[in-house]
């Protein structure tokens, strides 16, 4: 029987942050099974997104346990959010314009052939999804800065605004990829002031 390896205890400082303050940390480049969309979290889009990204990620975990012999937990969700104007994604009511990119991490030994070998099976059992929409792609955010918000997605401006108006101005830094956060944990089954989520922001020196 394959070893089951575990990505959150493999790749600790990534999928933990400190919840005291912000901290620097630096990722090198990571593998992701994504699907992008637009509109409000929790609306029919995102809904859609999850029910695609979730068979293919684990049909992809079934398929390394079966085909290659290494087998390995699903790690959590996570999101890069955005906007194209940015107002639209700190200013209440315009959720519409939001847009996201939903994505699970992929064990580095996963390649494309093994991803669309994964992906032609569960079309084949799941014929009414999509799963063109789904694609594999490295994201290489570099220098971040990162936080653990402990409570509701609601609560996570103000922690944001710290680091938007205060902590990266005073480091001469500035923004370098999307807003990212990934859920450590379930919110249908975990109490809003207990959910935990890793508030990740890619930077860079300010010129």
């Amino acid at each position: 029987m394959a070893n089951k390896i575990d990505l959150k205890r493999e790749l600790k400082d990534y999928f933990s942050a400190s919840k005291s303050g912000w901290e620097e940390v630096t990722f090198p480049a990571l593998n992701y099974m994504m699907v992008d969309g637009q509109r409000e979290p929790g609306g029919v889009e995102y809904v859609a997104a999850l029910e695609v990204l979730y068979p293919a990620a684990y049909g992809t975990k079934f398929y390394s346990k079966l085909e290659l012999g290494r087998d390995y937990g699903v790690p959590p969700l996570e999101g890069l959010w955005w906007a194209e104007d940015f107002n639209a994604y700190v200013q209440d009511g315009r959720r519409e314009e939001w847009r996201w990119t939903l994505m699970i991490m992929l064990p580095d030994w996963i390649t494309q052939d093994h991803v669309d070998a994964a992906l032609a099976t569960q079309a084949r059992k799941k014929p009414s999804l999509d799963f063109s929409r789904l694609r594999m792609e490295a994201l290489e955010e570099g220098l971040s800065m990162q936080h653990l918000h402990l409570g509701p997605f609601s609560e996570e401006g103000l922690k944001l605004a710290q680091l938007h108006e205060e902590i990266l101005p005073e480091r001469g830094l500035t923004f370098n990829g999307h807003h990212h956060e990934i859920y450590l944990s379930d919110p249908r089954r975990t109490a809003p002031e207990k959910l935990r989520t890793v508030l990740r922001q890619p930077v860079k020196p300010a010129i």
